[in-house]
């Protein structure tokens, strides 16, 4: 080389070697014999050039918080390092500057982070104390299905969030570990009581579907009917038993009960046919009883009565959806007959007599008393005694014709 080709920032020596100015003094950053001076300073300030876009880039990373605090400390360390220590040519002192002054930026977003954090942590702790308060609600109930559910979501929640200072978080952790341990441990407990009901009322219902189907072919209508009626009560008491065992078991059940009750309502069904003409006569029978009423000769409507009931038993059964009306229109005659008979009792019953003429007589000597009274407290000139066992005798007399008017329905 020929010359010794200067710039701003550095300068090219005849023998090659580029050096580069900075604040601290020159120093060489190497040689470039081949080329021209030109050529050497190029080369040496296209490094600088890829220097100050790594370190634009890292500005922008920062400035942008893509970088955690300490990541960003390293990272400024390390292209720091490469630019002090660089063999290129430029204004390697602004880097240093700008790489220094992000110094200020990530301290700052230190604390930042540092605040924001302090967020999180007070409303992980809000958030925590509230799974931790249901769940020890849940463990105090006995919702064994939706409950486990819930502890399961409650634990997926409490993962997803920050861990407190690790007291308070050891804390927090211990109360809903135990709230979450005590609802298994209950809940186990619970299934396991069930398991042990189910078993045993799968034992009870396979005795009964046995006793079932051992009368389903019985002709003794009533008794076996109520020992069904028995048997569907101890089923229902007896409560589930295991699931792939009691749909099984019930159809059993119901099917014995289902094979006699279908017997029993055919046996009926021809029963209601052969009693249908007994039904028929029952209904002559009631035309001529019902024409018995109202009574008005008791003796003859009691004799046509008797004569009608002995027809009526005679006549035999009737079909059962007729039975009630038949037989109730039947009682009504009979009732309509024994009201006339105990009225005529009534009106004629010695003692009731007996006591209504001791009454009248009583009340005859209460009224002549009073009659005397009132003459006296005339004479004695007492008007306000008068006015008051006047009341008195008016108050007997009424009485007195009440009696009189019973007496003679009792002698009538």
């Amino acid at each position: 080389m020929s010359a010794n080709k200067q710039s701003e920032w550095g300068r090219v020596a005849e023998d090659g070697t580029v050096f580069v100015r900075t604040s601290e003094g020159e120093r060489s950053v190497g040689q470039y014999p081949e080329g021209s001076p030109e050529e050497a300073m190029r080369f040496f300030t296209e490094r600088y050039d890829a220097l100050a876009f790594e370190v634009d880039l890292l500005e922008q990373r920062i400035k942008s918080g893509v970088l955690a605090p300490d990541e960003a400390v390293e990272s400024v360390k390390t292209v720091r390092t490469q630019v002090v220590d660089a063999h290129a040519v430029g204004d390697l002192d602004s880097l240093v500057e700008r790489l220094d002054g992000l110094g200020r930026v990530i301290d700052a977003q230190r604390e930042q982070r540092k605040a924001e954090r302090a967020v999180k942590i007070a409303e992980s702790k809000v958030k925590k104390e509230e799974i931790v308060r249901e769940a020890e609600k849940i463990s105090e109930g006995n919702d064994w299905r939706n409950g486990a559910n819930r502890l399961r979501e409650l634990l997926d929640q409490w993962k997803a969030l920050p861990r407190l200072d690790r007291s308070s978080d050891d804390t927090l952790w211990r109360r809903f570990s135990t709230a979450r341990t005590g609802y298994t441990r209950r809940r186990k407990a619970h299934f396991s009581e069930q398991h042990e009901k189910r078993d045993a009322a799968r034992v009870i219902k396979e005795r009964l579907a046995k006793e079932a189907e051992a009368i389903a072919d019985s002709t003794d209508w009533g008794p076996t009917a109520g020992r069904y009626r028995d048997l569907m009560r101890e089923w229902k008491a007896a409560g589930p038993a295991p699931r792939d065992v009691d749909d099984a078991l019930w159809k059993r059940f119901r099917g014995a009960q289902d094979t006699f009750f279908g017997a029993r309502d055919a046996a009926n069904a021809a029963l209601d046919a052969e009693f249908a003409a007994n039904a028929e006569a029952k209904e002559q029978l009631l035309i001529e009883a019902e024409a018995l009423l109202p009574v008005t000769d008791l003796e003859a409507a009691k004799r046509a009565f008797r004569d009608l009931a002995d027809r009526w038993d005679a006549a035999g059964k009737v079909p059962r959806d007729r039975m009630k009306d038949l037989e109730g229109r039947m009682r009504k005659v009979e009732t309509a007959i024994r009201g006339v008979e105990d009225d005529q009792w009534r009106k004629s019953d010695p003692e009731k007599s007996a006591r209504a003429d001791d009454m009248i007589s009583k009340l005859m000597r209460t009224i002549t008393e009073t009659e005397e009274q009132i003459a006296t407290a005339r004479e004695a000139g007492r008007e306000k005694r008068v006015k008051e066992l006047e009341a008195t005798l008016a108050s007997h007399q009424a009485f007195l014709d009440m009696a009189k008017k019973a007496a003679e329905e009792f002698s009538g």
